[in-house]
């Protein structure tokens, strides 16, 4: 993974969605039909009209159907499919100009409502499919084909990959999902993990649920189903984003949500911060002096405050000279902010864990 200081100071590489993997599959797979040759690379047409050039890993073609398959490339912001085979088996219908689509081996199954998918098929999202069949058809209409077209996506570790992605949250199992709005991935976005908030959002509430509970990522997620009675789906990894989380709750009508997390994360968004990961968003020791002052820390204790290293490290700080009422304080920092953030619209209940589960303090 690409530290923050190389992000900063060079220009990141730019990759293409498992979506646009399948579509140069696709088109591989069709042209060596065609041209009764093996294909190389593609030109894969993107939704806003660009293209980009693909290659291709594996091709074998006959005379009425093909099989090639594309590395899946993430560029420098590469996630749990980075690197995957995405695989499409193209055939001939008899239904003619018309593209079906379908999922194989390693590619979910939606079984949850509030994903615009289709239940109990494959979890190959819109935009993808709307990419494979304009690819397609101008290749058709090239040649004049006359012939329907069947393609089949399989992702043969795609059963391994999905559990390391949010599908199980949301109701895709047995795969991963075919996605992509844009075609490409852009490094360190982030349209995909607000896109993948909403999503979540969507679940929680076309399941009916109108409660959930907030959390700065899987550790405090586990802690918080200790004491949290609700559905899977109900949990969203809001991870850096807290303001544009809640603020979307805010928006779907959400009646409560739980904000649950370390000290860490949890000290920055006391102190206002809505986008914890940024640049210039570090613990601000000063803040955290201020309000150990408040509980009535004595000024040695307060110093130590502000020469710490890390909000652990003044956690450790505020246990060992017995501070009374801090974390109380940051999170009613946080309630406060976070109401703030919802308009006022959503009942909270702000947890802040230590880093064995127990719950330093809670304000609902």
């Amino acid at each position: 993974m690409v530290s923050v200081e190389e992000r900063e100071n060079k220009k990141l590489r730019t990759g293409y969605t498992t979506g646009t993997s399948a579509t140069a599959a696709a088109k591989a797979a069709l042209l060596s039909i065609i041209n009764l040759t093996k294909i190389e690379n593609v030109d894969v047409k993107l939704p806003k009209g660009s293209l980009i050039k693909i290659p291709i890993h594996s091709c074998q073609f006959y005379q009425d159907h093909a099989k090639c398959s594309v590395i899946k490339d993430g560029g420098d912001d590469p996630d749990v499919t980075h690197g995957a085979e995405i695989i499409v088996d193209l055939s001939f219908t008899d239904k003619i100009n018309e593209i079906e689509i379908d999922g194989g081996e390693g590619v979910g199954i939606v079984t949850k409502p509030g994903l615009g998918l289709e239940l109990n098929k494959a979890a190959i999202n819109p935009v993808p499919k709307k990419m494979i069949n304009e690819n397609l058809k101008e290749i058709t209409n090239e040649y004049n084909l006359k012939k329907g077209i069947k393609i089949i996506i399989s992702v043969p570790k795609g059963k391994e990959l999905g559990p390391k992605t949010d599908n199980p949250r949301i109701g895709i199992i047995n795969g991963i999902s075919i996605l992509g709005t844009s075609g490409i991935v852009i490094p360190f976005s982030t349209a995909s993990y607000a896109a993948s908030i909403r999503q979540n959002l969507d679940v929680a509430i076309a399941m009916g649920n109108d409660t959930v509970v907030l959390t700065t990522g899987g550790r405090s997620e586990d802690f918080a189903k200790k004491i949290v009675d609700l559905p899977e789906h109900c949990f969203v990894q809001m991870g850096d984003f807290s303001g544009y989380t809640i603020q979307q709750c805010a928006r779907k009508e959400i009646k409560k949500a739980y904000v649950v997390g370390f000290i860490g994360k949890l000290a920055k968004m006391a102190a206002g911060v809505k986008q914890t990961h940024v640049k210039g968003s570090k613990v601000d020791m000063n803040f955290l002096a201020d309000l150990a002052r408040k509980c009535s820390a004595d000024e040695t204790t307060i110093e130590s405050i502000k020469k710490a290293n890390t909000a652990r490290h003044v956690s450790e700080i505020i246990i060992q000279n017995n501070v009374k009422g801090f974390f109380e304080e940051i999170c009613n920092e946080i309630y406060k902010h976070m109401r703030k953030h919802s308009e006022e619209k959503i009942p909270l209940d702000v947890i802040l864990f230590d880093f064995d589960g127990n719950i330093l303090a809670r304000k609902f």
